[in-house]
């Protein structure tokens, strides 16, 4: 029988190291979670508030500071991590590091045998962009659990926000069976727990989580 998932204490989220490609990144053994979106999707903020860190994940005026893939230490052990994936798709950079950026995530999600779930960040006033669409696929090839946060809800009226969660349930209808999706404040701090929830499932029924 799998083992029952355990509570983690997000707020014990300790950074361990940056790295510029799969093969800097941590020993891949244990269990992660990592985290992805669009550079202006609130990725960050999303990671400080999960954790109750107002800094763990550097958060910038200007989108695509994060070009590098940062992993965090859970609960004090090294093999439970959240990885705070490079933003991509709004920076003012060169196409030639947009596409190395790319490749870099590409590599990871493809082989990083650690992974347990991916965590997908979306503007609720603009989903399901191009960048989201090649992450999803990039999951599906692997048979990847993916977990949508619909972030900046408090930007909308609750009616509206709640059609948008339904029209992006009605468009990954064909992903079902391996797409969550929610929608999520980090300024009010709204679907939190329904956020760590879902890492517990995947990171909680993990060995390591029993140490």
């Amino acid at each position: 029988m799998p083992a029952s998932p355990q509570t983690l204490n997000y707020a014990t989220a300790h950074f361990m190291k940056s790295a510029p490609t799969l093969a800097q990144c941590p020993p891949d053994s244990g269990a992660e979670v990592a985290f992805a979106g669009r550079s202006n999707a609130g990725k960050s903020s999303a990671i400080n508030t999960l954790t109750r860190q107002k800094a763990l994940a550097r958060t910038s005026r200007t989108p695509g500071r994060t070009q590098l893939i940062n992993s965090f230490s859970l609960m004090g052990n090294d093999a439970l991590r959240l990885i705070d994936l490079p933003g991509y798709g709004y920076a003012k950079v060169p196409e030639a590091v947009k596409r190395e950026w790319q490749a870099h995530l590409s590599d990871y999600l493809r082989r990083r045998q650690s992974l347990r779930g991916l965590v997908l960040l979306m503007d609720v006033r603009h989903p399901l962009t191009e960048f989201d669409q090649l992450l999803l696929e990039l999951a599906d090839e692997r048979d990847l659990a993916v977990h949508i946060l619909l972030t900046k809800a408090d930007k909308l009226k609750k009616g509206p926000a709640k059609a948008t969660l339904q029209k992006v349930r009605r468009q990954l209808f064909e992903w079902e069976d391996l797409v969550t999706v929610q929608l999520f404040s980090a300024l009010k701090k709204d679907g939190l727990d329904t956020l760590s929830h879902r890492l517990d499932q995947w990171l909680g029924a993990h060995p390591d989580a029993m140490l």
